[in-house]
């Protein structure tokens, strides 16, 4: 049996199929829905982390091949296995990794594989390079690729540096999608923890247009009389 057998049974083994149609409801898999026809296994993170630390030195390959599987699960450990070589690897393969998983986002296809993936790979990558890639993905037809461009800034924002928050969460501002706003909402949120002025001066420029739901994760950290001031205004 190959490591990448051995990784899918070893996954297998934490199974749980009431868990598993929990987990069916709670990301939206029904006729029409976001995750439409997603398939789960019922294994909840904290054990498809163990599996990682058990496989974290699967070839690139083979992970991704985990990543293109049709069960949630297999991508999420694929996601998660990349994130962890990712840190552990060197300028190249770095640049490789991340290749990678720009080459399939079609596979990265719902809010919790962007969430634990997007800031560790593609955000920590181009901490010092261009991010011009961000605002492209911001403009793409596919939810979750939005989705990358708007989570990825999380590494920018943990060193202080919120521009391209700010310019992707503009670009968002008349997104359709209510898992976009609160992915923005919850960004300007994590800015104003280390900025208030900032995130504010942000704010009163743009909360006219702002979704309800964005404007209300961005401030629901505000003193309380300033936020019921935002949401009256």
């Amino acid at each position: 049996m190959s490591r990448l057998e051995d990784a899918r049974k070893e996954l297998r083994k934490y199974a749980d199929k009431e868990k598993a149609k929990l987990l069916l409801r709670f990301f939206k898999t029904g006729p029409g829905a976001y995750a439409e026809g997603d398939i789960f296994l019922g294994v909840m993170v904290p054990f498809t982390r163990k599996v990682v630390k058990q496989f974290q030195d699967l070839p690139l390959s083979d992970v991704i091949k985990l990543l293109r599987s049709k069960i949630h699960e297999e991508r999420l450990l694929a996601l998660l296995i990349l994130g962890r070589q990712f840190n552990k690897a060197d300028v190249k393969a770095k640049e490789k990794i991340y290749k990678a998983y720009l080459a399939n986002t079609k596979f990265i296809n719902n809010w919790d594989l962007v969430d634990l993936s997007a800031p560790q790979i593609v955000g920590e990558f181009l901490i010092d390079k261009d991010r011009q890639i961000l605002y492209r993905l911001a403009k793409s037809p596919l939810l979750w690729e939005r989705r990358i461009a708007i989570l990825a800034t999380f590494a920018f924002i943990r060193l202080g540096d919120f521009d391209d928050v700010f310019g992707i969460a503009k670009l968002l501002l008349c997104d359709k999608e209510d898992l976009i706003h609160k992915a923005c909402g919850w960004m300007l949120r994590e800015t104003g923890k280390r900025d208030s002025v900032a995130e504010e001066l942000f704010l009163d420029k743009h909360y006219r247009r702002m979704p309800r739901t964005m404007l209300r994760h961005a401030i629901e950290k505000f003193p309380e009389n300033k936020r019921k001031a935002y949401l009256r205004k």
